[in-house]
């Protein structure tokens, strides 16, 4: 009897061992959508202004994402927009307007945290804060 069951546990342990192997070969593919893209810090600027300016790059992913946002007033959350420079050189705010966001990250996989869709690669962009400018922000792009 006692042999039995030091051969049960052997095999449940085997078995667990090898669904964390599973679990952990499962993991990067989660992250997939992500690869390929740049991440850009910027300090947003007041609301319909410009904070630092980056340029979108080229690669696999094809919109401005809000992937971490961090109030550095008073407040834990602001509303943040996208803004990018027109080919006549003027700046305006992407049609999505401003998004709230809490402080902390942001899922890529969350279309409501994506500030600019479809911007071309080349085309000078920024974040502007809608409570007040100075915050920090992560663009995936």
């Amino acid at each position: 009897m006692r042999r039995i069951r030091t051969i049960t546990l052997t095999s449940g342990a085997l078995a667990l061992a090898g669904l964390a192997a599973t679990s952990v070969a499962l993991a990067p593919a989660a992250s997939a959508s992500a690869q390929g893209c740049i991440v850009t810090s910027i300090t947003t600027g007041g609301y319909a202004q410009q904070g630092t300016i980056a340029t979108k790059a080229s690669s696999g992913c094809l919109d401005l994402n809000l992937t971490y946002s961090y109030n550095t007033n008073s407040r834990t959350f602001d509303y943040y927009g996208g803004r990018y420079r027109k080919a006549d050189g003027t700046w305006v705010t992407g049609s999505k307007g401003y998004v709230q966001a809490w402080d902390g990250y942001h899922s890529i996989n969350d279309s409501t945290m994506t500030l600019v869709t479809d911007l071309s690669a080349g085309t000078q962009f920024s974040v502007a804060s809608y409570l007040d400018g100075g915050d920090n922000v992560q663009i995936t792009h």
